[in-house]
């Protein structure tokens, strides 16, 4: 049964530019027009009142939202945040994994194989696995007794739970068999970022050389920067071809790192990330993560001892943040939040508002709030319930 959707009056963000007063029309899940005055009749109409539309958002790295958590390995945790993501204009999202036993990971792995998302959900595009392949020196909130060097007969027994699914890892690349690791990610097409790494910028380097190809949550959690080694913090920012992940909550990084990384990565190399845990949505509380309780307040999540565990942070005030303190516009906006990681992941028909790609939009106000949510041709999210 076919179904049309047309969106008038908007700031459309295009891979040729901005078109004011843009149109879309949408059919069956996909862009069939972009222009102004589009002469089409459509079930549903969506006036974007001069508001910005952009390609729906990608969210690379995230663990949870609203009590649901990916290592719950159960189909209700997975519906949870592919229901809940279109509000903060999330259309799609890699379903991220933490250290745990190797049984643990194997069940999250066979959940999210056998997952399939629904009309108007978040897209779970596959996997990323972070951890346990990490430097035990950058742990973070990943447990430590489960962390384990880099291990490739251990990969492909996950890879086989998960049916192909995993779509990226995360791990140290200075850690034994790090590199030929990476090279084997590199040649099976899946994104190997380099994060929880001890590593000097020499190892990034190489790491770089053998296919490494981003740096996962960048600041945190890696060497860090200094004039006489600068560390994986340096490597990350100054290795051209490495996409940097950011977490702009500026718990994590101070807004002026997250600036710094704009400066040097520029808009083609910034990833906007949440990393978000089950607590993002929620009530402050106790709560937890990879087996370990965590305390959440109205702006973050630690350990007991302080360290961060995830955050609690939406795509749509990671872009606010990002605009206000970067200066940016729908144009650099569109890469960091969707564009860059749909490139990272090889998604010819996601990130861009162009005809033929799958009509994942967000369309937000003049203060970059979510106003609608197009998930796939179907619209997920309505900040006014009418449609």
């Amino acid at each position: 049964m076919t179904h049309t959707i047309l969106l008038t009056n908007g700031t459309v963000v295009t891979p040729e530019g901005i078109i004011e007063k843009g149109e879309l029309f949408i059919e069956n899940g996909v862009i069939q027009e972009v222009g102004t005055s589009i002469n089409r009749q459509a079930d549903q109409q969506i006036d974007a009142h001069g508001g910005y539309v952009l390609p729906g958002y990608i969210d690379m790295h995230i663990h949870g939202a609203s009590g649901a958590d990916v290592m719950d390995a159960t189909e209700e945790a997975l519906e949870t945040m592919a229901d809940v993501l279109p509000k903060e204009g999330t259309t799609s999202f890699l379903a991220t994994s933490m250290t745990q036993s190797p049984e643990a990971i194997e069940a999250a792995l066979k959940n999210a194989a056998a997952f399939t998302t629904s009309a108007g959900q978040a897209h779970m595009l596959g996997v990323h696995l972070e951890g346990p392949f990490v430097s035990p020196k950058r742990a973070g909130a990943q447990p430590i007794e489960h962390i384990c060097p880099p291990d490739a007969e251990q990969f492909d027994a996950w890879q086989q739970a998960a049916e192909g699914k995993i779509r990226m890892v995360t791990l140290a690349p200075e850690e034994p068999n790090g590199l030929s690791f990476i090279q084997k990610l590199a040649a099976e097409g899946i994104v190997a970022s380099m994060g929880h790494t001890d590593a000097t910028i020499a190892q990034m380097e190489e790491a770089a050389q053998a296919g490494a190809v981003q740096a996962t949550h960048l600041y945190n959690q890696m060497s860090p920067f200094h004039h006489r080694e600068p560390g994986a913090i340096g490597g990350a920012l100054l290795i051209d071809d490495i996409y940097t992940e950011v977490i702009a909550d500026f718990i994590h990084s101070h807004p002026k790192a997250v600036e710094l990384a704009y400066r040097v990565k520029g808009a083609d190399r910034l990833i906007l990330i949440t990393d978000a845990m089950r607590a993002k949505g929620l009530e402050p509380g106790e709560y937890e993560l990879g087996g370990q309780p965590v305390h959440v307040t109205e702006t973050d999540a630690r350990l007991s001892d302080g360290t961060l565990a995830g955050s609690i942070l939406t795509m749509e005030h990671a872009v606010k943040n990002a605009v206000r303190t970067l200066g940016i516009g729908p144009l650099e906006v569109a890469k960091i939040s969707s564009g860059n990681a749909a490139r990272q992941l090889g998604l010819t028909k996601k990130g861009s508002l162009a005809a033929g790609n799958d009509a994942d939009v967000v369309i937000l106000d003049k203060e970059w709030t979510v106003m609608h949510t197009i998930c796939g041709g179907v619209i997920g999210y309505d900040r006014n319930g009418v449609l």
